[in-house]
């Protein structure tokens, strides 16, 4: 095998390395926001929001855009800011309290940069909300990311982006069944 040959193959590897990376970054990211939190060992709202902040570099952006998330999210930039966003969401705890939130991921697009240190992806994503009050919706919307591979080798996201594609009111009654504590990752 010639070494132009080795080469592209490297490349190629190191694309998919990438994308996988990217892939699995923002499903965890997802996956710590939903509600009842499945992350075992994480007891407290305190804790998903450190895990959620091993996800972001320190010079990231998070930010709801559009007609209906500006004034809904607005925009956090660096560390802090973005702690700072995820704290006054639970934090705050709403009232009614949120007893149901689950992400679900689809129309996935990854762009990974020739060099394989960054990349961008688009996502749509769905989520049924429930409230202790039985108020419930299911909230649609559209992701556009950055990520890139940092110095210790671990992929972070550097802009996290959404904007609503829909926000549509449930029956009080749409869910009967649904769990108050998630047991999914514990022994």
């Amino acid at each position: 095998m010639t070494d132009d040959r080795i080469s592209a193959l490297e490349s190629r590897i190191a694309t998919l390395e990438a994308e996988a990376e990217v892939r699995r970054l923002q499903a965890r990211y997802m996956f710590l926001c939903d509600t009842p939190n499945p992350e075992f060992g994480t007891n407290s709202d305190a804790e998903r929001i450190d895990r959620i902040m091993e996800l972001f570099a320190p010079e990231a952006v998070w930010e709801g855009v559009g007609e209906y998330y500006d004034g809904q999210f607005g925009r956090a930039e660096g560390w802090d800011a973005i702690k700072a966003h995820f704290q006054a969401f639970w934090a705050g705890k709403t009232d009614p309290a949120l007893i149901l939130n689950c992400h679900y991921l689809t129309s996935e697009q990854i762009r990974v940069a020739p060099d394989a240190m960054t990349a961008e992806g688009n996502w749509v994503h769905m989520q049924p909300w429930l409230f202790s009050d039985g108020k419930a919706m299911l909230r649609s919307s559209r992701l556009f990311n950055r990520f890139r591979k940092c110095e210790d080798g671990i992929w972070r996201f550097t802009q996290n982006r959404t904007e609503n594609v829909f926000i549509a009111p449930l029956a009080p009654t749409w869910a009967s069944d649904y769990p108050s504590t998630s047991v999914l990752m514990r022994p």
